[in-house]
């Protein structure tokens, strides 16, 4: 053989045989010898007949687990075998696996449990709970009060923003091209809901809040719209957008839907401020026109009144005037049959009452001779010397 060795050794290609030199790849002869050849050389040190240094044996696994069962079966009370073991460890694994079902619910968060796969449409409110473990059950606690927003019309680029043209232009009540962009904000208002009725969440709630706000606006004139009535669209977008939601049954609660830009599309934007300050212009001069008739009316209104009054109170003093005298008329009637003499008397004296009264009189008594004043005196100034003389003695 072409490994047979020259010194007498055993055959097989690593010299083998049963000389002094030992064979096999170790060296691991059976002979004995000195303390170089009597011990083989293989990897354990594995020769036992001869003297010197022998190595340690490899390691016994089956021995070992061997005496570890003789172990625990000592420890056992007795008649208890492996079948107890078994049973003890599958009862410590059923324990381990049973605690495993606790979870705890943050307050910020809802629970939802899976029960073989199923939600059974509770909601586990925050703290410690329990559910079946994993396979058979399986738990979520999303966030709840985490207030997302969604950008609708315009996208956040930069410095800037960049439109979207297919989102934001919208259709007006007059058949007006508006551009608008808004925001939504929304939150999970139940997690089990929001988790398995809905694919993709945010996209559902851009959508529906696309569709709402072209309805409210579909409903409303471009000029309300660009001024006084985005409050209102608002409120009517965010109810709108509500209801849709609950009949998804989404599991989404609307927080505020706040728009960000109305105008209309730059295309336009120029000849619709024409058309704007024309309809300033033709507003301001109504306004006037307005301001003016209001001025007017109101002071024309009053005149007429007070000469509608004024007529009203001259016919009733007249009417008044006519009655009294009429009343008095019968009145001296009545004196003048029951004393005719005595009333003619009184008659005349009043009636030289008031005719002397309104004029100016000088009275001259007869003279010797029959001889009145001189026919040249100023009686006229001679009075109203006298008088003035007078009003100048009662001052001093």
């Amino acid at each position: 053989m072409p490994w047979q060795s020259q010194g007498g050794g055993g055959g097989g290609p690593w010299g083998g045989g049963g000389g002094s030199n030992g064979g096999g790849p170790w060296g691991g002869g059976s002979g004995g010898g000195d303390d170089r050849g009597g011990g083989g050389n293989n990897p354990w040190g594995g020769g036992n007949r001869g003297g010197g240094r022998g190595g340690q044996q490899p390691p016994d696994f089956e021995e070992i687990i061997r005496k570890g069962q003789d172990r625990v079966k000592r420890m056992l009370p007795g008649g208890m075998g492996s079948g107890f073991l078994i049973l003890l460890l599958i009862v410590g694994a059923l324990l381990i696996w049973s605690v495993s079902g606790f979870y705890r619910v943050l307050p910020d968060q809802q629970g939802v449990e899976l029960k073989f796969g199923e939600w059974d449409g509770q909601i586990t409110p925050p703290g410690l709970n329990w559910n079946l473990p994993y396979p058979l059950g399986q738990t979520f606690t999303p966030a709840v009060e985490r207030i997302s927003s969604i950008e609708i019309g315009f996208q956040p680029a930069g410095n800037g923003v960049r439109d979207i043209a297919e989102e934001s232009l919208m259709l007006t009540g007059d058949q007006n091209i508006i551009d608008i962009d808004f925001t939504v904000q929304w939150r999970i208002a139940n997690a089990g809901e929001y988790l398995f009725n809905l694919r993709d969440p945010e996209s559902t709630v851009k959508i529906a809040a696309e569709s709402a706000m072209r309805e409210v606006i579909g409903q409303t004139d471009i000029q309300p719209a660009l001024t006084e009535a985005r409050q209102d669209i608002e409120q009517r977008t965010r109810t709108l957008l509500q209801e849709l939601l609950n009949e998804y049954e989404a599991g989404v609660l609307v927080t505020e839907v706040k728009l960000q830009n109305v105008q209309p599309p730059q295309a336009v934007i120029d000849a619709f401020n024409d058309v704007q300050r024309a309809l300033q212009d033709r507003d301001r001069q109504r306004n006037e026109a307005e301001a003016y008739r209001n001025d007017i009316l109101p002071r024309a209104r009053g005149e007429a009144q007070r000469m509608l009054q004024e007529s009203e109170a001259y016919r009733e003093r007249v009417i008044n005037e006519a009655e009294g005298e009429a009343e008095r008329f019968l009145e001296v009637y009545e004196s003048f049959k029951k004393a005719p003499e005595v009333t003619r008397q009184r008659i005349y004296i009043e009636t030289m009452q008031e005719v002397l009264t309104s004029t100016d009189k000088i009275l001259l008594g007869e003279g010797a001779g029959g001889q009145g004043a001189v026919q040249y005196l100023p009686l006229d100034q001679l009075r109203n010397r006298s008088n003035s003389g007078n009003s100048s003695a009662s001052g001093n």
